[in-house]
């Protein structure tokens, strides 16, 4: 049998997230939010999130919710140490913070995209995760794909045109 068939595939929806060994291969639709992909190559177990905002802000005591950028890492890095991953040897992808409303960045100046964006890139770098690639920002929405066996992340960016939709497909 084709390892297709053996693929255990995960869609991830907004303030969710997923950890994973070789048998998945994770997606999600993002727009301003952002996924953040873990991996260790020689165990070849991955996590992903799909997070909506940077931070809840004041922190509530209770459970961690994968919506926000600091405690979806949280979650992310509890469960790969349960599995004994060190998040040190881990490699990290970082997509999305598009701007779905350009008009409204202009005339308001907040861009939620770019601030998940740049929280994504600030988490990383406390936990000492290198960060090998990434495809942040600009205007339209992604469509992700981590299989988690090769460690391959694809990205598909839709641009918004005139009356059309235009793409690019990235791998990293």
């Amino acid at each position: 049998m084709s390892r297709a068939h053996h693929t255990l595939e995960i869609f991830l929806r907004p303030g969710e997230y997923y950890v994973g060994d070789a048998r998945c291969r994770i997606r999600t639709l993002l727009g301003s939010c952002v996924s953040i992909t873990l991996w260790h190559p020689r165990l070849r177990i991955g996590a992903m999130s799909h997070f909506l905002l940077s931070s809840r802000g004041l922190a509530l005591p209770g459970e961690l919710d994968a919506r926000y950028a600091e405690e979806a890492t949280s979650l992310m890095l509890r469960d790969l140490a349960r599995a004994q991953v060190p998040a040190r040897e881990c490699q990290a992808k970082l997509f999305g913070g598009g701007n779905m409303f350009p008009e409204q960045v202009r005339t308001s100046g907040f861009d939620v995209g770019k601030k998940n964006g740049q929280a994504a890139r600030a988490l990383m770098r406390a936990h000492a995760i290198p960060v090998v690639s990434e495809s942040l920002f600009g205007v339209g929405h992604r469509h992700i794909i981590f299989d988690v066996a090769s460690g391959h992340v694809w990205s598909r960016h839709v641009k918004p045109a005139a009356g059309t939709t235009a793409s690019a497909k990235t791998s990293a």
